[in-house]
Formats: C-alpha cells, structure tokens, sequence
C-alpha cells in the first residue's frame, strides 16, 4: 500500500474525479471533446490549481484565463510534424461575450483580424506568447498587460459547437499545451507508507 503526495496527488484527483467522488471545488470536470471532432469520445479532466495553499503546495505559474473555471471541451492534440493538421491549444468553455483575462503579465503582441475571426495575441516573455480566438479587444500592439487584468472579449463561436475560447500557447515558434502553466500535469509518485520498507 502507499499513500500519494503532490504531483501524485494529480492522479487520485483524476481517479476519484472519474467515480464521481471528488467535490467539483477540487478538480475541473471530466469533459468529452466537442461534438463531431475528431477524438470526439475522449475524456479530459484536469486538476484545478485555483487552491495554492492546499492540496501538496503547487502554485501555478499563469491563471485561467476564464472565470469561472471553464470546461475543457477540446485538448491539445499537437500534429506529428508542423506542417499536418491538429489541434494547436486547447477549447474553453465560455459564456457569450464572456471576459478574457490575461493569464501572465506580458504585452500585446496583436489585435486584430486573422482570416474571418479576431485574434488576440499576448508576448509574455522567454519566448511564451498566447493567443486567443475569437477574441475582440480594444488594446493595442505594445499595451503592457498584468496577470488577471481584462483583456479582451468572446466574439462569435469561432471553431466550436458553442461559445468557446481557443487558447493558443507557442514557446519560440512550437506550440505546447496551454493548460501546464495553470494545471498539474506532472506524472503522479507513488511513495511507500512512512516506516515501512520498499
């Protein structure tokens, strides 16, 4: 028998999340990807990071950039190579119109129109930029934002069934998961009881 400890505690967040047993205050809801995409019968769960004082300790490096604690409705599902199809961030669950929040101090890198939807995009820094669609805003190329502060606004459905923000996050020019900096995605240890031999 063994007991977990932070990151470990991701997973029996997962576990007793996926019975039923875990109070929606400590972990985000497991999800199924959007109608009619692909990898559509997927499950997503994620731990909420929104406790830092509890839970093993961990702080998140950004915040969500949605209050409240949207739904994940599509993961980040990267190509195989740059140049094939995939899903290059995540979908988030949000009202109509909803608030966008900046999920880390940076400046804006672009607002404005991309194609046939408006596209939001923050420069954070060490080569961390995040992007946002659909996504309206008054702010302009060079406008220094802080963690939490209003950024712009839901507009349309964009590539969802329903309201939804696409999160976007590149490091230099690859894309990586937007939800490692505001969930505990480490793998879980299993540690053996204290006193007790391995």
């Amino acid at each position: 028998m063994g007991f977990f400890r932070s990151p470990g505690a991701a997973l029996a967040a997962l576990l007793l999340a996926g019975l039923g047993l875990l109070p929606a205050a400590d972990a985000g809801p497991v999800q199924p990807a959007a109608p009619g995409r692909p990898g559509a019968a997927a499950a997503i769960a994620v731990r909420w990071s929104g406790d830092t004082t509890g839970g093993g300790g961990y702080v998140p490096p950004w915040s969500w950039p949605l209050r409240p604690l949207p739904r994940v409705l599509a993961p980040f599902r990267p190509p195989p190579q740059p140049w094939l199809s995939g899903h290059r961030g995540v979908d988030l669950s949000a009202a109509a119109e909803a608030t966008v929040a900046a999920p880390a101090a940076g400046t804006i890198a672009f607002a404005g129109w991309v194609v046939d939807r408006p596209v939001l995009s923050i420069d954070h820094g060490n080569g961390l930029r995040s992007s946002f669609e659909p996504v309206v805003s008054d702010l302009r190329k060079g406008d220094a934002v802080a963690r939490g502060d209003p950024v712009g606004r839901l507009s349309g459905r964009g590539h969802c069934a329903g309201p939804c923000v696409h999160w976007g996050v590149r490091r230099g020019g690859q894309y990586v998961n937007p939800l490692q900096f505001v969930a505990d995605l480490r793998p879980s240890v299993l540690l053996p009881l204290p006193g007790r031999d391995p």
